[in-house]
């Protein structure tokens, strides 16, 4: 695929590799990653040589540290900002790619980037990772589904928590609350997710896929609705 600005994109065999690549910004979102992202992740979710994804960012200080406000809220109206973020559905299209996302994160996580992040699969933290949400403080709340994400991760108590208080907090109280699934050494964050990549690599496929839809459409379903879900998807795959 062709260069971009703002993010890297690479295939290695079956693993597709996303970097966010504005390390001299803390790799902030803005209008353009956006689009970036919608036409990468777009082709991924047609690739069939694609069977995990790594999602992580350039540079040493951060993954992400939030939207570029200065573009996303100079909208004339928080509804304008609004429909301008979401005008193309990167995070819909985040959640709908069949393959498992592994998300690599790194200093600080903040905003878009949490929002991001949670739209991932599985989230591998480096021990100098800091997460917060500071919408709040700003008079706005977080519009990219935060609000969703992480009281289903947490807990709506934990949530609010962080939205209301805007605390920053380590990798370890992080993967404490659930808010991620692994803690490592920053030296091992990429090796780690490359390895977790490499096992799913390795699986039937249509088993992974299966898996993942039943997981996923699951948890919005009442409870004998996700078994008969899982029931179905069982025996699409035998």
């Amino acid at each position: 695929m062709a260069g971009y600005e703002t993010i890297i994109y690479e295939k290695k065999g079956h693993i597709a590799y996303i970097t966010l690549n504005r390390p001299h910004v803390l790799n902030i979102y803005n209008i353009c990653m956006r689009d970036e992202l919608f036409e990468v992740l777009g082709a991924i979710k047609w690739d069939t040589e694609v069977h995990a994804v790594i999602l992580s960012g350039a540079g040493e200080k951060a993954f992400c540290a939030g939207a570029d406000l200065s573009e996303f809220l100079s909208a004339p109206s928080p509804a304008g900002a609004r429909h301008v973020r979401w005008r193309r559905d990167v995070w819909g299209l985040f959640l709908s790619l069949p393959q498992p996302v592994i998300a690599a994160l790194h200093g600080y996580v903040f905003g878009s980037g949490i929002e991001m992040a949670m739209s991932c699969d599985m989230k591998i933290a480096s021990e100098d990772a800091v997460f917060g949400l500071p919408e709040v403080a700003l008079g706005i709340i977080p519009a990219a589904g935060a609000t969703q994400t992480v009281p289903r991760a947490i807990g709506p108590g934990p949530a609010l928590d962080m939205f209301l208080t805007g605390r920053r907090i380590q990798a370890a109280e992080a993967l404490e609350m659930k808010l991620v699934n692994r803690v490592v050494q920053r030296s091992d964050l990429l090796p780690q997710a490359e390895a977790l990549a490499e096992k799913i690599v390795n699986l039937d496929q249509r088993a992974v896929r299966a898996l993942k839809q039943a997981v996923s459409r699951g948890l919005d379903l009442p409870l004998n609705e996700g078994l008969k879900l899982e029931s179905r998807l069982s025996h699409l795959i035998t």
